[in-house]
């Protein structure tokens, strides 16, 4: 589409009212928040456990250019990690779908406006930024054009889609996948690599990005899980860092 989205001005309030069905069953599902792990939870560095499935390498080599926008290349590998850990911790949940939906959450950016991404993205009320809705179109746009030639169904396209559209504007979860997608894209900014990359989007040096990630990122997280990996991390960080004392 060639129209940016916006919250209001495109939605069809039949899919809408749909849309917000599947989050109210969710959240009568997985009713105990932050959501319990009935698998194990690893809480050590992610660097010692990179995601590393040969089975995806065809889909990276196919986004290659949307990777080399925005910190890609560093941001989706590291939160792919994070989600293989939480596919663990939750083995309900498809975890094609959220490895899927990670690794291609955010090729979005590669076509917006790039001279909007920090301007608008990351400043004042930036969860509801115009090029935020445009960004996670975009990376539908990408999903559907990379994803069938792959061998991937369209049902599952659409359900990729489905978590792309709206992970970061839509204020609650519709399924766990879409769950364990939300958590990884924030979990990769408590490692030392997603502050030090992360902190200068927001202007902050990474003292200030630290106390933002205690105060207002850990409070989003849907599972367990991710609440204790970045605990773990941010405690990692902040001591790697000298956050205490570099500020």
């Amino acid at each position: 589409m060639s129209t940016p989205k916006t919250p209001v001005a495109e939605a069809d309030p039949a899919a809408a009212e749909s849309m917000d069905a599947l989050a109210e069953s969710f959240a009568a599902e997985y009713g105990v928040r932050p959501v319990p792990a009935p698998g194990p939870v690893d809480t050590t560095a992610i660097c010692t456990t990179p995601a590393a499935h040969e089975e995806l390498d065809a889909l990276w080599k196919s986004v290659v250019h949307e990777t080399r926008t925005r910190g890609n290349d560093i941001h989706l590998p590291i939160s792919l990690a994070f989600a293989e850990r939480l596919c663990r911790a939750y083995p309900d949940a498809d975890a094609e779908l959220v490895r899927v939906s990670t690794l291609l959450h955010d090729t979005g950016w590669a076509h917006v406006d790039e001279s909007r991404i920090i301007s608008e993205g990351f400043k004042g009320d930036w969860r509801k930024a115009a090029i935020r809705y445009e960004h996670e179109q975009r990376g539908c746009d990408v999903a559907r054009r990379v994803l069938p030639g792959l061998g991937f169904s369209p049902a599952f396209v659409e359900r990729t889609c489905e978590i792309i559209d709206g992970h970061d504007t839509r204020p609650v979860a519709r399924s766990l996948e879409d769950a364990l997608m939300r958590d990884a894209d924030r979990l990769w900014r408590f490692d030392r690599a997603g502050i030090a990359l992360a902190s200068s989007w927001f202007g902050m040096d990474p003292a200030a990005y630290a106390d933002r990630l205690a105060s207002e990122i850990i409070p989003e997280l849907i599972t367990q899980a991710a609440v204790d990996m970045a605990t773990a991390d941010l405690n990692r960080s902040n001591c790697l860092l000298k956050t205490a004392v570099i500020r």
